[in-house]
């Protein structure tokens, strides 16, 4: 018995640490090893494109991004703009077709989704109204800058880049303890995501900004988000998706840890099936580098909340073994007491707050598999106010 107990703490013991620290130092040094290789660009290249907002009850930011996409450069015959709003209760219906009767030299069109259903399902049926070589999709909530579709059309370099990727720079990182840590987040995730795309493939996009070919475009199940499901997919069908960081969106992140806790848990409404997606994504001959990425990058991190359990539970049980077990223990347990009291006592101390960010991260997880297992996931949420 004890033998199976030491399996699984070194087991769910790697998992945690190959996550959180051997995968992000290996592509560190893999990026170095492959300096040479660059995502190319070819600004000259300037495919008809459509910009999809999808929006739901947005009238707080809708007429900001309207005016912010009417602001791209990009040339005007080849640029259309479509919100698709998912059954929108609010103004925001009036908002936008004010806005068109503004600006009839515009090619701007409204797609109201009669019956709300989520994001993924209102750009499915949004997007069926295309007619577009590229589409590029945003977040209502996100100002596009002004070169990102400039930046995302001239990485379209080859037949085989599905999918590019925008850069999403949190404005408010200074505003709150939360909106720091995700800013954190997401500065390591961007470098991670940079290595992998000019090397092969990313495995995750950013509802903020990214783009495809429209006849590239899969109609997910609406449970699904395109941030998670479309790197994988076209990596299977051996196509490749990649970052451009120069194509930024900009957009405010969670203040409150009521607000980042939602949306970590809207996240991880489907986190069981994207441990592994595809079984093919293991055959290392045939996808390369992207098994590699996809192990350490996506299932060791939709892992963590398992692995955590497993690796306090047989910890415990192994105490009398060693001295070792003993101090991993107690190490565990002081590792949750910090975050506790950083949640009991609110300090602004920055090594207490990315610990209980950490573990309020583990926590959405365990939110997101119980929902699942309940059948209480929803294509839907409610949208952080502190957001906007």
């Amino acid at each position: 018995m004890d033998l199976i107990f030491k399996i699984l703490f070194y087991l769910s013991g790697f998992i945690i640490v190959w996550a959180m620290i051997g995968y992000p130092l290996s592509l560190k040094f893999i990026g170095k090893v492959y300096k040479r290789r660059k995502i190319e660009k070819d600004y000259s290249y300037k495919p008809s494109v459509t910009v999809m907002v999808v929006a739901h009850n947005e009238e707080k930011v809708i007429q900001d991004k309207l005016n912010n996409i009417l602001g791209l450069n990009y040339p005007k015959g080849k640029i259309e703009f479509l919100i698709a709003s998912d059954n929108s209760t609010d103004k925001t219906n009036e908002i936008v077709r004010n806005f068109i009767e503004q600006n009839p030299d515009r090619n701007i069109r409204l797609y109201e989704v009669k019956s709300r259903k989520g994001k993924t399902n209102a750009q499915n049926e949004a997007q069926k109204t295309v007619t577009t070589e590229y589409l590029v999709m945003t977040d209502a909530n996100s100002i596009m800058d002004k070169e990102s579709v400039k930046e995302l059309m001239a990485t379209f370099t080859s037949e085989d880049i599905a999918y590019v990727s925008g850069r999403l720079s949190i404005i408010n990182q200074e505003s709150s303890d939360v909106s720091s840590a995700e800013a954190s987040y997401w500065d390591s995730d961007m470098t991670i995501r940079e290595i992998e795309g000019r090397i092969q493939t990313i495995t995750a996009g950013n509802g903020a900004l990214y783009a495809c070919r429209t006849v590239d475009y899969y109609e997910f199940n609406p449970i699904e988000c395109h941030d998670s499901a479309m790197p994988p997919l076209y990596a299977v069908q051996g196509k490749r998706a990649i970052a451009n960081h120069d194509a930024i969106a900009y957009e405010k992140a969670g203040e409150v840890i009521e607000d980042e806790f939602g949306r970590k848990v809207r996240m991880n409404r489907i986190i069981l099936k994207y441990i592994l997606p595809d079984a093919r994504i293991l055959n290392i001959f045939k996808y390369k580098w992207f098994s590699y990425f996809y192990f350490g990058h996506r299932t060791c991190r939709y892992l963590l909340w398992i692995s955590h359990f497993l690796v306090l539970i047989s910890n415990c049980l192994l105490i009398s073994e060693s001295w070792f077990y003993l101090m991993a223990f107690v190490g565990q347990v002081m590792f949750y007491l910090l975050a506790l009291v950083r949640a009991i006592i609110k300090t602004n101390n920055k090594y207490l707050t990315l610990i209980y960010y950490y573990c309020v991260t583990i926590s959405a997880q365990w939110v997101g598999v119980y929902n699942i297992l309940t059948g209480k996931a929803k294509p839907f949420w409610e949208k952080a106010e502190s957001t906007r």
